[in-house]
């Protein structure tokens, strides 16, 4: 059994969601219900999702988690005359770092994180695979930080606890670095490291942060366009000529490019929102998105 030291406790919980169980169970679960997906024929790779507090992005966060959901029953409940599907086992979910430190690219130095939906165990054996596949691509790999108050990673834990019908592994990493070069490492490191196992990967990035609601729909609008595209060049480039952001910038383009190597070939937005739809100030609002990256079946 792990030790209370080995679980890494939530700094979030209470405050950037429900604290309370039940509460936290009910609420994501109105997200996820709420969400009206079109018709996805690809095979789920990937998703990405916002990071905000549940009140101002999970109505967003919604849409990508109900395509995780409903890959799961699919793969749980296959079409007739088909054999039946493995779920999800292992989830890479790859965040921003917005603490200050120095290292490029960071993971946890716990055993587990804790919710209140319960513990979600790190898989440390693929987490020293893809430290070794970074090492040889970067020459260096993940450094383990113990006590992180990240929030951006943590807040999709909930949402992948009701998404998912049974347990899953967690292999978190937390990107500081905003370099083209060490994104593609981690996005093909990553790829690397998830080949033939039943693993999903999760970017977590909000978009444009304290603009005018034009402005953040017309911003958000050209990054999802290179989203959508598939191209992490694309939205590299977006952001290098101040059309478009990501703060999760270096988490999305990794995603992008493990996906791509994964066999991925097709991306959809799913939704598109501002904080300001949720609390009427448009004047300095935060823009979100959601989308799914498939394999075509």
């Amino acid at each position: 059994m792990a030790t209370h030291a080995s679980i890494r406790p939530s700094p979030i919980a209470g405050t950037w969601y429900p604290g309370n169980p039940q509460a936290l169970a009910r609420s994501v679960d109105e997200y996820l219900d709420r969400a009206e997906l079109p018709e996805l024929p690809g095979e789920l790779i990937a998703v990405i999702a916002p990071h905000a507090g549940h009140v101002y992005s999970g109505a967003v966060a919604g849409y990508a988690f109900a395509a995780v959901r409903a890959e799961t029953i699919r793969r749980l409940a296959p079409p007739s005359g088909t054999s039946r599907g493995r779920p999800f086992d292992l989830t890479a979910v790859i965040s921003p770092m917005h603490q200050p430190y120095l290292e490029p690219l960071l993971t946890t130095a716990h055993d587990a994180y804790s919710t209140p939906l319960g513990d979600v165990p790190v898989d440390k054996a693929a987490l020293a695979a893809l430290d070794a596949a970074l090492t040889a691509r970067l020459g260096h790999g993940l450094t383990p930080v113990a006590y992180d108050q990240e929030h951006s990673l943590e807040i999709e834990l909930p949402f992948l606890q009701r998404a998912f019908s049974g347990a899953f592994k967690l292999l978190p990493v937390m990107v500081r670095s905003q370099s083209p070069k060490t994104s593609q490492a981690l996005g093909e490191a990553l790829a690397e490291t998830l080949r033939g196992r039943n693993a999903l990967l999760v970017a977590s990035t909000d978009l444009s942060h304290f603009f005018t609601q034009t402005e953040a729909n017309a911003l958000d609008g050209e990054m999802l366009a290179a989203v959508e595209r598939f191209s992490p060049e694309d939205c590299f480039r977006v952001e290098r000529e101040d059309k478009g952001q990501a703060c999760g910038l270096g988490a999305l383009t990794a995603v992008l490019w493990a996906a791509r190597a994964l066999g991925a070939d097709t991306v959809r937005v799913l939704r598109h929102a501002t904080s300001g739809d949720v609390t009427g100030d448009f004047s300095s609002v935060v823009g979100y998105g959601a989308a799914v990256v498939m394999k075509s079946r």
